[in-house]
């Protein structure tokens, strides 16, 4: 889920979108979440209620290349399931060829975030947020805007669509509009829950066994004063944003974590500036969301430019107390960033606890989440490959 639009834009997208978004509600309907007892229910708009028929059409459409311009992308281009719905890169490219500035973003239980994407606090649902990869142009990712009339040309002339969204939208008709096209497939996101990784079933499920000794040790050093990792990937989903059916408020962070520092005033590259693109505020310049946890060793490369390539090197930024760049036009000590979070404040580690913190972050990777057939393309494994 890349920024994929200037602060501007995507504005623009959200003021006219808002206008058709109800209130949230935590309920969901009738619909079957199929959650352990110790996580709480997602919240969901109140005028787009979750439903088996719903989530199967958001599913085709995710999946589904007609979404984009020239067809040859879907929102699964950038968000792969068996790499916990990232994509592998550091940024990716659009329609055009031209490459975003921002990381996809992973969407394990992103039913449970108040804000979306890396920088953006009036990204609030996931209807909304699907009208940014669509119509952005700045980066320009799957570039339909201008074509919606013969996108919904494209789906209506599928034999399996009109019925599918007769069924998902009986209220509407089964209407192809933008409207339903970003409720479905906002309804198939909040299904992409991730509970049953090894950390899951040893500390809520009453598995003593099922993560290593290493991975406990870990467990305590990311729990512990020493590193103070639990501040910003706290809760069950390993992040200060999270929003669900027992909180009474939202709860949102966005940090500057030390990563750039270009004119040692505390710049970052002039194309990512952080939270401060949309607040305009001097000290959100590197500010971004912090992401989940969840399934971290399969979601490389890191941060939100993609610009650190594995967890060891995570590690070694936040035990630097921030990151040098020493050549090229980012140079800089990220250290010593004015608006850097007192959180990183740097570290010692030995070999064996950076073993063991890894151990811990593998833990967190839910295998049956990323291969289950659920969320899997269903135009795959023999399905009829939908008409270009």
């Amino acid at each position: 889920m890349r920024a994929g639009a200037t602060a501007a834009r995507v504005t623009a997208i959200v003021a006219v979108a808002s206008l058709a978004l109800g209130l949230l509600t935590g309920a969901g309907g009738g619909f079957e979440w199929r959650l352990p007892a110790w996580v709480p229910l997602p919240v969901v708009p109140a005028d787009n209620p979750m439903s088996a028929e719903k989530v199967n059409l958001g599913r085709h459409l995710f999946y589904d290349t007609r979404l984009s311009a020239d067809g040859s992308m879907s929102c699964a281009t950038c968000h792969r399931q068996a790499l916990a719905f990232t994509d592998g890169r550091a940024v990716a490219p659009g329609v055009d060829g031209t490459d975003g500035v921002r990381s996809a973003m992973p969407l394990a239980n992103v039913a449970y975030l108040p804000v979306l994407t890396w920088a953006n606090p009036n990204l609030r649902t996931l209807e909304v947020q699907a009208l940014v990869p669509m119509f952005g142009e700045h980066p320009r990712e799957m570039g339909i805007a201008g074509r919606e009339q013969e996108l919904f040309a494209r789906l209506r002339a599928d034999a399996r669509y009109p019925s599918m969204f007769r069924a998902a939208f009986p209220d509407q008709h089964g209407e192809i509009s933008l409207a339903t096209i970003t409720r479905a497939l906002a309804a198939f996101e909040r299904t992409l829950l991730s509970f049953d990784s090894p950390y899951d079933r040893y500390r809520y499920g009453g598995q003593p066994e099922a993560i290593s000794a290493a991975a406990k040790r870990g467990e305590a050093l990311f729990f512990g004063e020493k590193l103070e990792c639990y501040h910003c990937h706290s809760g069950f989903n390993f992040t200060d944003n999270q929003q669900h059916a027992r909180l009474a408020h939202p709860e949102i962070g966005y940090h500057n974590n030390g990563l750039y520092n270009v004119d040692g005033r505390g710049g970052f590259p002039p194309d990512n500036p952080g939270l401060r693109e949309v607040t305009g505020r001097a000290e959100d310049e590197g500010k971004f969301r912090t992401p989940s946890l969840r399934n971290v060793a399969l979601t490389a490369p890191y941060m939100h430019d993609g610009s650190v390539p594995t967890l060891r090197a995570v590690l070694a930024h936040y035990a630097a107390g921030g990151r040098t760049v020493t050549t090229g036009p980012h140079r800089g000590a990220g250290a010593r960033n004015p608006n850097k979070s007192p959180l990183v404040a740097g570290f010692e580690l030995s070999e064996d606890e950076i073993g063991d913190l890894i151990a811990f972050l593998e833990s967190l990777t839910d295998d049956r989440f990323v291969t289950d057939p659920r969320f899997s393309d269903p135009f795959a494994k023999g399905s009829p490959t939908p008409t270009r």
